[in-house]
């Protein structure tokens, strides 16, 4: 496959995973339980045959008239889900791109609270231990208040 780079680079973003689909014998990339990328392979060979990503619809119909390797999406819903033929011609910059926009749209999906577990973020835990220090400091000064003055 030319694109060999596309593993390494997908499952480097946080929280990706990884999975066979072994009926459709294709290997699917998710966020959250959510697919945002899949390289189709060839019952025979077991090469990859397409790479396929979600975009906005306007911008995939751009970029299939722009590419004759660029598809509607194999097997998926044709307006927004995007094939490239894996032994294409398609610019190893374009493709990344691509799959990033991909990531980034099944991620916009969630909730902010399940964006931010959906993509690692550590911000959520941040704001916990925030409060709990919140917390903890101010029932220590009510403590301080009720006790008796030394005075």
């Amino acid at each position: 496959m030319k694109y060999s780079w596309i593993d390494t680079e997908l499952l480097q973003k946080p929280s990706v995973t990884k999975d066979l689909q072994a009926e459709w014998n294709w290997i699917r990339y998710h966020i959250g339980g959510k697919m945002f990328a899949a390289v189709c392979l060839d019952d025979a060979t077991g090469k990859p045959v397409y790479i396929t990503c979600k975009l906005d619809p306007a911008e995939g119909d751009f970029l299939r008239r722009q590419y004759e390797d660029i598809i509607p999406g194999y097997y998926m819903n044709k307006v927004h889900w995007n094939s490239v033929k894996a032994d294409g011609n398609v610019p190893d910059a374009l493709l990344r791109e691509m799959l990033e926009k991909s990531y980034r749209l099944v991620l916009g999906g969630f909730s902010k609270k399940e964006a931010a577990r959906a993509a690692g973020r550590r911000e959520e835990r941040c704001r916990l231990i925030i409060r709990r220090n919140i917390k903890s400091f101010t029932s220590r000064r009510r403590n301080r208040r009720s006790l008796p003055s030394l005075r």
